[in-house]
């Protein structure tokens, strides 16, 4: 590799997708194109339920708005792809559209995890600073959190971008997974991946440790602000207005570290690209659900709207 250009030989990748299981590939198909399906419908819906009703129009739903919307293109960045390999006979990817999928579902996890920081500070302002609620958490600075999630997560994946197209890749071209994703392209890479190695392990830290911290001593404010409070019912309510996220951010970093934290070989390859499934599709799917089931103003704001529908 000269002057630090990418002297690239490999023009494409195939992906080998889910070809260990031949004999389930309709039926594997049609269990993700029902994830598919549903995670965008029910993410849409959530999105238009939290624009259309007025009452929803709080700090906590325009967090969860956005992250509905975010869910949808993290989701979108592998889907379609991924669907339309179950019936190619070679499952391959141009070298370019590689890496750009990789960047954007990058950039769309990392900007999850800053979203998921932001409502966790949301939660802490609504519990533990009730009367200063509305004044902390002005839809100034919930836009300008949003705003600085995304820049924050396109930011992160960018300078992976730009470390990892300085690797040169000479073959093999085969990624033993359904999408392009980083540890696979750094196998087979023909450089030296140390630099990026190191910009990885910085952003580990930045978007994974600092933004579980931030999450933890967050909701350690709310545990011993919900202690204090005297009535059973305004511990349950309070709690209430927690468990939904508190469940979503288990749900995403416990599924993300399993997959690229625990140690991998060629026997688990199968269960890592289950995995994956969990955090790129069924996550996203179940989020709206999560936020829905046991939240009283999204059930009553589904109430009046099918009281309008129907009348």
């Amino acid at each position: 590799m000269a002057g630090g250009r990418n002297n690239t030989a490999v023009s494409k990748f195939i992906l080998l997708g889910f070809s260990d299981f031949p004999k389930f590939k309709i039926a594997l198909f049609v269990v993700f194109l029902g994830i598919y399906h549903w995670t965008m419908a029910w993410n849409l819906g959530l999105i238009t339920l939290i624009k259309m009703d007025s009452l929803l129009r709080t700090p906590m739903y325009f967090f969860l708005k956005k992250l509905a919307f975010v869910d949808m293109c993290y989701v979108s960045s592998t889907a379609p792809k991924m669907l339309s390999d179950f019936f190619q006979e070679q499952k391959s990817i141009s070298f370019m559209g590689c890496i750009m999928q990789y960047f954007f579902g990058s950039s769309f996890a990392l900007t999850e995890c800053c979203l998921l920081t932001a409502m966790a500070y949301d939660r802490y302002a609504a519990i533990c600073r009730p009367l200063l609620y509305t004044t902390i958490m002005s839809p100034t600075f919930s836009q300008k959190m949003v705003m600085g999630s995304c820049i924050t997560g396109f930011s992160g994946s960018f300078i992976q971008l730009c470390a990892l197209l300085q690797l040169h890749f000479c073959g093999p071209n085969v990624i033993n997974h359904f999408f392009c994703d980083l540890p696979q392209l750094m196998i087979l890479s023909c450089s030296d991946t140390y630099f990026l190695q190191v910009i990885i392990s910085v952003l580990t830290v930045i978007f994974g440790l600092i933004s579980v911290l931030v999450i933890m001593i967050s909701y350690g404010y709310i545990v011993f602000t919900i202690l204090k409070i005297t009535s059973a019912e305004g511990r349950s309510k309070a709690f209430n207005t927690c468990a939904s996220h508190l469940t979503a951010v288990t749900l995403f970093y416990g599924s993300g570290t399993f997959v690229y934290l625990w140690p991998s070989s060629d026997g688990s390859l199968s269960q890592s690209k289950l995995a994956s499934i969990l955090y790129i599709a069924v996550i996203p799917m179940l989020n709206p659900l999560i936020y829905s089931l046991r939240n009283k103003e999204i059930k009553d704001a589904l109430n009046r709207w099918k009281k309008r529908i129907f009348s």
